[in-house]
């Protein structure tokens, strides 16, 4: 006589395997996916960091907490400041400036955390939340930079680091 299908206990332990499999591999690539998120969120504050880099040559100031990142984009509305304004200093457009996670990059001139010559850049990270562990900033106020992770970009400034929600006290990224 012959057989068509598969038992009962062939297939539970076809899915006994495939659950072990599945508990090995996801873990690695959720991994993967949280490093690759927190890389471009890395290369996003490298490249806000460009932008203001290059806007100081021009403007030889940085925008305040108030023009923020929109002055990368716009020309302020002083007549005599407009004349040195040679922007715009990023491509794209201000709406699409966001970490990996859909949130605005925060931005603070002067700054309170990081030098005091050049801008605190900050993500907020996968929960949404400032001044929590997980947020991705250019500046670090924790000396043995046990958060996210650091930044991989040779001659850049940005750390990636965790924030602990103090304003006092800072490490130097420049």
């Amino acid at each position: 006589m012959k057989r068509s299908g598969m038992s009962l206990l062939e297939i539970l332990i076809v899915l006994s395997i495939m659950a072990v499999l599945i508990a090995l591999v996801a873990p690695r690539i959720l991994g993967s996916q949280k490093k690759s998120e927190i890389k471009a969120a890395n290369m996003g504050i490298f490249g806000i960091k460009k932008g203001l880099d290059s806007y100081y040559v021009d403007n030889r100031t940085f925008p305040s907490t108030e023009e923020g990142l929109a002055a990368l984009y716009e020309a302020p509305a002083d007549e005599k400041r407009a004349k040195k304004w040679d922007g715009p200093y990023m491509e794209g457009s201000l709406d699409k400036l966001v970490d990996p996670w859909g949130n605005e990059f925060k931005y603070e001139y002067p700054s309170t955390h990081g030098s005091e010559d050049f801008p605190d850049i900050w993500s907020v990270g996968p929960d949404g939340e400032d001044n929590t562990e997980d947020d991705i900033a250019n500046f670090s106020l924790d000396s043995s930079e046990s958060g996210s992770s650091s930044n991989s970009d040779s001659g850049s400034s940005g750390k990636s680091s965790s924030k602990s929600g103090s304003k006092s006290g800072s490490s130097s990224d420049e």
